[in-house]
Parts: C-alpha cells; sequence; structure tokens
C-alpha cells in the first residue's frame, strides 16, 4: 500500500492534477454571529423540538407483547441481583453482627408466625436461587449448541420454570 500511494505521488500527470485542483479551489469565507450569553443558554429540549415539530413519540416498548423469552430473561438478570442482594446482606451482616444465624432464627421464631407465612417466606427466599441456577444450566446447555430451535428454546423455558417452582417448594418446606 505505502508503496503505490509514494509511486502515485511521483506521478507527474498526478502531481500537475493535484496543483490544478489547489489552484482552482475557491476561498471559503466563514462568518460567526456573536449570541449574548443569556440567549445562548436558553436552548430547547429534545421533547420541547418535537412538540414544536408535531413530532409523535416512538411507541417503543408499549407496542411488544410479551415473550416467555423476554420474560425469562429479565427474570434472570433479577434473581442475579437478589442473589447479589442476598450475599451482601449476609455478608455485611456477618461483619456487623457479634451473633449467630441461631439468634436471628430464635427471633423469628418468637414471632409466632403461621406455618403458611413461613412457608410462603421461604418459598420467596429459595426462588431466586432455583430459578437462577436453573436458568444458568439452560445457558450451558444453548452454549454448547444444544436447544436452540425456537421450539426448543419454548420448551426449555417452560422446564425452566417448572423445575424452578418444583425446587423452590421443596427447599421452602425443608
Amino acid at each position: 500500500m505505502y508503496a503505490i500511494t509514494r509511486s502515485l505521488i511521483r506521478s507527474p500527470a498526478l502531481r500537475q492534477g493535484i496543483q490544478r485542483m489547489q489552484v482552482a479551489a475557491p476561498a471559503r469565507q466563514v462568518t460567526l454571529k456573536v449570541v449574548p450569553a443569556a440567549e445562548a443558554i436558553q436552548t430547547e429540549t429534545f421533547d420541547e423540538k418535537n412538540i414544536r415539530l408535531g413530532r409523535e413519540l416512538s411507541p417503543h416498548l408499549t407496542i411488544y407483547k410479551p415473550q416467555l423469552t423476554s420474560m425469562l430473561s429479565i427474570t434472570h438478570r433479577g434473581t442475579g441481583f437478589a442473589l447479589t442482594g442476598y450475599a451482601w446482606a449476609l455478608g455485611l451482616g456477618a461483619l456487623m453482627s457479634s451473633q449467630d444465624i441461631s439468634h436471628y432464627v430464635t427471633i423469628i421464631e418468637g414471632l409466632h408466625l403461621g406455618s403458611a407465612t413461613l412457608v410462603a417466606l421461604k418459598f420467596a427466599l429459595a426462588f431466586p436461587l432455583a430459578f437462577h441456577s436453573c436458568c444458568g444450566v439452560r445457558h450451558l446447555l444453548w452454549d454448547t449448541g444444544r436447544f436452540l430451535k425456537i421450539t426448543e428454546v419454548y420448551l426449555t423455558g417452560y422446564v425452566t420454570l417448572g423445575i424452578s417452582f418444583v425446587l423452590s417448594a421443596i427447599l421452602a418446606c425443608l
């Protein structure tokens, strides 16, 4: 590439053409407009400009029907955030508290909650772990090139949901 451009620049015909272009190029005149500081600060926002021009807001997300795949993806991220919150809460609690976990179990038992309430609370705590784990296995299977057809993606999505609920129920009943 370098040798080609170097030989082109040495070409007398090309040099003459460049010289003619430089001579024939018209001079450009630039005018500057001085704007007072108060006027320069008052600019319209993106929304104000669109309203002034009569542009409507694009419907973006409101036109889409929720799909299993998108809902599972959003839930997978949400359960990841929940698990991160669990880890932070348990870690900070262990660092800041002089009590061990049995103290907190005694406090919860002292609330005299019904068994259904305790199972529901344990299910709510167990579901993020079960769902995130099942989705992780699903993604690992996808990484091997399996279950990537749309029917298989939906099938594995329903299987993931089913196994997540069963695992959460088992953990909640312990």
